[in-house]
């Protein structure tokens, strides 16, 4: 009958030394129902073995699970409820009772705290709230009661001849006090007087104003049949007593549905058969949990279905209806079942009265139902972090221990958040970034793509019993390879990089131009590098190999610097990052690889009182400068025009210009030597012969590499400095630069000089003057 397990209690009043404790504690909640009394024990304050004794003026009795079916009392543990619950019928064995309107319940209830034990007497006195019908019938979980008025001698719906059998032995008998006869598949069993049915198991009990009979399920003289389908315990019990002449005769009858229950499709139905006790109108049906009914409407709301067919009552609630218990189980996997603790009032009616009240109370359990916990991959790729979320754990589950591909992680390793879910159940987050040494990365060279793998292996356990059982999830995020990329910044003395490393970054290499950066390329050219396993930095001085220099002014120009990816396999250009940066000019020279020079000079030491760089020229008095202001020049020609010397050398050529003033303002003169009024501040450009693809050539000049420029000032115009030759690589640092500059021509031995102007007059006639 039903699913739940009762507290008894095995141990003698006279071996339990106790302290008393009048004062109900605050864990005890004692209620007045409408057929019964309910008295509620905290989970908490009665802790893992309450005990209760019923009492009255002969004793403490010791309710056991016996005792309690025999009794009228039910004991039941329900944890969703948090509580201990105890049911005593208004009729119970030892409870006081006045005219059947005031019953007073008096029980102890044995707890042990902090190792002692301890009394607490509790007590009540409840009213019905309904006036009592004529038949009353209670169909408890581990008993089955009936009570009827006294007055209600017979019942017309009995069998006539079973009354002529019943009369027969009691007529002949001698005066006796009451006797209870049973009636099992239609035949009368032998009588025996009420203390040996008490014996048996049966409570007959004669009030002020109702006879009771009571017995627990399963007697041998109870009988099963089947109602429409519906299977039902029976207990028909006659009273008899002989008076004189006169026999008094009570039938009573108790029946209650033994339906399981069954599981279909979200619902847990329960059935009755209607016609249990039969009204000539009709049968009303009132429903709810936990020994409390509901209105109809309110039931509805929840999703609860009543209807009749066929004459039997069908009963579907909702399986995860609030007031159910549910619970988690681990057999393999995760199961899950729900417990309802039903009660059912169901009032059949003559002619606008109530005959008969039958209420049902019954614990209906579903099957084990799967219940999948699941993973959920969350992750947003731009984050490059795992975003896992695990969910729908139930609240009697919880996460124990995260292993993520194989290692053991927490919340200081891992982020693992804690969410929680309106529908009575919680989920874990975790965050694992991609480049977490326990992710797993897996490269795809032919689809240019990297697949980040988790594995996660999630141990959960049920409490409180902590039954484990496991989740395992892999996730995976997906990712297009790109080849690295750089961030450029300006610099006052140059243009810094910096690469941040990823783990598939070695698919490339880097490199300046042809050259792969190393830190012996960076060590030869004079580059900064630093390089960890986070990231590269590179810093490179102005002026240093690589650059590429454009829009020379006397205010400033622009240098640009590019790094190069390849392929590591192929060497081929995969992509590139170009940095151009601008710079203030002081006095530089650039020598191109396609012939051109650029220089700023400064003629302030150079010219007299009053002249002006713009009326300066080269050795072509046509050729001048292109932007002057108070002290600087700017001239740009190609190498090999304007008058240029050729110097030839043996691994070198030169080309020389020089910078004159107008013969109406003079340069300086030496005031030593007076043969310099000629000498010119000096322009040369050097290359490589080695590098050179075509010399003298009047269509096209062409250099692997580009020149290595001087601006060359006579020593009578630098008033005592030391220094009379700016010397550079590539371009003349402005004097805000105070990097030395290492040069890589440091010899140049005898050349022969040649005047190029005529010589390129004649040419130019036959084709185009280069530029």
């Amino acid at each position: 009958m039903g699913f739940g397990f009762y507290l008894g209690v095995t141990l003698l009043l006279s071996v339990w030394a106790t302290s008393k404790c009048d004062r109900v504690p605050s864990g005890v909640h004692m209620e007045c129902r409408d057929r019964h009394f309910m008295i509620a024990i905290d989970l908490s304050f009665a802790g893992s073995e309450p005990h209760f004794e019923a009492v009255d003026r002969t004793g403490a009795y010791t309710i056991t699970e016996q005792y309690a079916a025999e009794c009228g009392y039910s004991l039941m543990v329900l944890p969703l409820l948090g509580h201990v619950e105890l049911r005593a019928s208004y009729f119970s064995c030892h409870t006081d009772n006045k005219a059947d309107e005031l019953f007073t319940f008096n029980f102890n209830l044995l707890v042990n705290h902090e190792g002692k034990p301890v009394t607490h007497a509790l007590n009540k006195t409840c009213s019905p709230s309904l006036r009592w019908s004529p038949r009353e019938v209670t169909c408890e979980v581990n008993y089955m009661e009936v009570s009827v008025r006294r007055e209600v001698a017979c019942v017309s719906e009995t069998n006539k001849d079973v009354w002529n059998a019943a009369f027969k032995p009691a007529y002949s008998s001698f005066p006796s006090p009451w006797q209870v006869m049973f009636q099992k598949d239609g035949e009368l069993l032998t009588p025996m007087n009420l203390s040996d049915a008490r014996k048996q198991g049966y409570v007959i009990n004669l009030t002020d104003g109702r006879l009771v009979l009571r017995t627990a399920y399963g007697q041998p003289e109870s009988f099963s049949v089947e109602v429409n389908g519906v299977p039902v315990e029976l207990v028909h019990a006659t009273l008899l007593s002989r008076q004189s002449w006169l026999v008094f005769m009570v039938d009573l009858v108790v029946a209650c549905s033994m339906h399981e229950g069954l599981f279909d499709r979200g619902y847990i139905m329960w059935e009755t058969p209607e016609a249990l006790y039969p009204s000539l109108d009709s049968t009303q049906i009132s429903v709810g949990l936990n020994g409390e009914l509901m209105m109809q409407s309110v039931a509805e709301e929840r999703g609860y279905i009543v209807d009749n067919r066929n004459t039997t009552v069908h009963i579907s609630i909702p399986y995860n209806a609030d007031g159910g218990y549910r619970k988690s189980l681990v057999s393999g996997e995760l199961y899950e079942y729900y417990i309802l603790h039903l009660y059912v009032e169901q009032t059949s009616q003559k002619k606008d009265n109530i005959d008969t009240r039958l209420r049902f109370h019954g614990t209906l359990v579903t099957p084990l139902l799967l219940h999948p916990v699941f993973t959920e991959n969350r992750t947003v790729l731009e984050d490059h972090t795992f975003t896992v979320y695990l969910g729908d754990v139930p609240e009697d589950v919880k996460l124990a221990a995260v292993h993520v591909n194989g290692h053991l992680t927490n919340a200081s390793v891992h982020t693992i958040v804690k969410v929680v879910q309106p529908n009575n159940t919680h989920g874990y987050t975790l965050k694992v970034p991609f480049d977490d040494p326990v992710v797993i990365q897996q490269f795809s060279k032919e689809n240019a793509t990297l697949l980040y793998r988790l594995d996660i292996d999630y141990t959960l356990t049920v409490e409180p019993e902590n039954n484990t059982f496991y989740h395992v999830a892999s996730v995976t995020a997906l990712t297009d390879i790109s080849p690295p990329a750089f961030y450029g910044l300006c610099y006052e003395s140059g243009i810094g990089f910096k690469l941040d490393h990823r783990p598939f970054d070695y698919l490339w290499e880097i490199s300046v131009g042809t050259d792969l950066l190393t830190s012996e390329l960076a060590a030869q050219h004079g580059y900064i590098l630093s390089n960890d396993s986070q990231s590269l930095l590179l810093n490179v001085p102005l002026f240093t190999h690589g650059y590429q220099y454009s829009n020379v002014t006397l205010k400033g120009f622009f240098a640009t610097f590019e790094i190069l990816v390849r392929d590591r396999e192929t060497s081929a250009v995969q992509s590139s990052t170009v940095k151009t940066c601008p710079f203030p000019t002081t006095e530089l020279i650039m020598c191109s690889t396609d012939g051109r020079m650029t220089a700023v000079v400064d003629l302030s030491l150079a010219i007299l009182s009053g002249g002006s760089p713009g009326r300066t020229s080269l050795i072509d008095n046509k050729c001048g400068p292109k932007e002057a202001d108070g002290t600087r020049a700017l001239f740009s020609f190609p190498v090999s025009s304007c008058g240029s010397i050729i110097k030839l050398a043996k691994e070198y050529v030169t080309y020389e210009n020089e910078i004159f003033f107008s013969q109406k303002l003079p340069f300086k003169k030496n005031p030593v030597d007076s043969n310099h009024d000629e000498d010119g501040i000096k322009l040369q450009c050097t290359y490589p012969l080695a590098g050179l693809h075509r010399l003298f050539s009047v269509y096209k000049f062409e250099s692997d590499t580009i020149g290595i420029g001087r601006i060359v000032h006579p020593e009578h115009f630098t008033e005592g400095s030391q220094s009379t030759t700016t010397e550079l690589t590539t371009m003349p640092t402005t004097r805000r630069i105070t990097r030395p500059v290492s040069l890589r021509l440091a010899y140049h031995p005898p050349a022969q000089y040649f005047k190029v102007s005529r010589f390129l007059k004649k040419l130019s006639k036959k084709g185009p003057v280069p530029s």
